[in-house]
């Protein structure tokens, strides 16, 4: 069994702006979203490769 694990004030405040991603991929297909709902003509992404390489989409 796990202990409980106090947050931090800045961990606490996230979650309460709602900015805690439990996916990195809802990152990528909220911000494309976003994108195609303002019309864009050209969306890129980059996606690091668990933070030792940069790939571009």
């Amino acid at each position: 069994m796990s202990s409980i694990k106090h947050l931090t004030l800045s961990e606490i405040h996230k979650i309460a702006a709602g900015q805690v991603v439990e996916r990195p991929a809802n990152i990528v297909k909220e911000l494309v979203e976003n994108a195609i709902d303002a019309r864009a003509t050209t969306i890129c992404v980059y996606i690091k490769d668990g933070g030792k390489t940069m790939k571009k989409l």
